[in-house]
């Protein structure tokens, strides 16, 4: 049974305003321009949306229907939902998944708490790109700044976490939301005004499907799954704290969209710039470290819109961080009976432990390594290629063949409503579809299948 004293969501735009947060991070404004310059703009692009509406919509529904009907945890919700079987298990996995994103994710984003210090310093004044990638290795790979800055962006993740969901998570996500989507949108305005930002647009925009490739299209389907934070408990989660009034179709769109948008914006606040200036689209992950401050340089008003650009860059980091350590401290707090501060003291002394030897994996600690990856490299392996394809998979299977369907129709359309075209189209999709198309990125990703 539910319990009417649990901490929950208080408005639908609270809900949104958390999962898109949640969904939204660094992959949509670091990740998915570099992975989309990689192959070949704008066909990637739509392959992407794509994906987005006939997977990434049904799935985020199916992670909310989940969270919502169990009332608990990640792993909580499972052992309520199937009770005396082992889909629990995919809980389990979904709690040492945050702990592993959460802890190479604070080291990457330690990084833009540096560079927006940087950016308000005016440090990048005067580097060409060489100085400039000097300037990240020997940052990267020093002894105390990454943990430092690692330490600050776990505690401020802290601080909104144990406030709870109403007065901590959904008070501040409905600020940094909004925000965020002002900063890249006056981003975007001053990058489309640039002289020949017209060629970054139509690289973007304008699909050449001669560079279509089975590669392309597990990468474009890789990216949709993975910028909805999928298959890591955080939107089962978020979704237990969702009102059983709230129609979930309409905020599994919403956050989808959200979660899109952004991705899109970044791509018009970034390739315009790049064009405009010369530079290759393929600079792979220093795009944003490297390339981007040099273009800052170089344009009018660059101080100003480098600061915005990095301070953007904070908030996506700590709207996703949030919803990672919540996992965490969710399982602690309801299954180990934990009050909410001491889950949280628990998870963000253990999370900064890892996050700090993540840090470190580019320095000191560089040459301790496992199976030959650093502990950064295979925190980012184990959970992006095995951890999070394979808990999407079985989530979907537990939806499709296990949970009733009767079920999910309840959660999904009431009570009273019969089964609509929409309706039966989702079911399909998730018996079938969903499955063999995660399957594909899983066994792409370690190795068993490669295109």
């Amino acid at each position: 049974m539910q319990d009417n004293n649990r901490d929950g969501f208080s408005s639908r735009f609270g809900v949104i305003a958390a999962a898109a947060g949640s969904a939204i991070g660094l992959g949509n404004i670091w990740r998915f321009p570099y992975v989309l310059g990689e192959n070949g703009g704008g066909a990637f692009f739509l392959l992407y949306l794509l994906f987005i509406l006939f997977l990434g919509v049904p799935l985020m529904l199916t992670e909310m229907s989940i969270g919502r009907a169990g009332q608990r945890n990640t792993y909580g919700a499972f052992r309520f939902l199937a009770p005396k079987k082992k889909w629990y298990l995919i809980g389990i996995m979904g709690v040492v998944g945050a702990y592993m994103i959460l802890s190479f994710y604070s080291a990457v984003a330690g990084w833009t708490l540096q560079y927006l210090y940087d950016a308000f310093a005016n440090n990048f004044v005067g580097k060409d790109p060489v100085a400039l990638k000097n300037v990240y290795n020997a940052f990267t790979s020093s002894t105390y700044m990454p943990v430092v800055w690692t330490l600050v962006f776990l505690f401020l993740t802290g601080l909104v976490v144990v406030a709870g969901i109403e007065k901590g998570i959904e008070k501040y996500t409905k600020i940094l939301m909004p925000l965020l989507f002002l900063i890249i949108i006056i981003l975007d305005i001053r990058a489309v005004t640039l002289d020949g930002a017209s060629e970054g647009l139509r690289f973007l925009f304008h699909p050449d499907f001669s560079k279509l490739s089975s590669k392309v299209v597990l990468e474009a389907l890789g990216q949709a799954f993975f910028s909805l934070s999928l298959g890591m408990g955080t939107i089962i989660t978020y979704g237990s704290y969702i009102n059983k009034k709230e129609n979930l179709f309409t905020s599994a769109v919403s956050v989808s969209l959200a979660d899109t948008a952004i991705a899109v914006l970044a791509g018009i606040a970034i390739f315009p710039a790049v064009f405009a200036f010369g530079i290759e689209p393929d600079a792979g992950p220093g795009l944003v470290f490297i390339t981007l401050p040099n273009v800052f340089q170089q344009m009018p008003g660059g101080y100003f819109f480098s600061v915005l650009f990095f301070f953007l860059l904070v908030i996506a980091a700590l709207t996703s961080s949030i919803s990672l350590l919540e996992v965490i401290v969710a399982y602690f707090a309801e299954e180990l009976n934990m009050s909410r501060l001491k889950a949280t003291i628990v998870a963000f002394v253990s999370v900064s432990i890892l996050g700090a030897m993540c840090a470190l994996s580019f320095g000191p600690m560089k040459g301790v390594q496992i199976a030959g990856k650093t502990l950064f490299n295979l925190f980012d392996y184990i959970s992006s290629n095995i951890l999070l394809p394979l808990g999407g998979m079985l989530i979907v299977i537990f939806a499709g063949w296990v949970w009733s369907r009767k079920s999910i129709s309840k959660e999904i359309l009431g009570e009273e409503e019969k089964e609509s075209f929409g309706f039966k189209l989702y079911m399909f999709i998730i018996k079938f579809i969903a499955p063999f198309a995660i399957a594909l990125v899983f066994l792409n990703a370690i190795g068993l299948l490669k295109f």
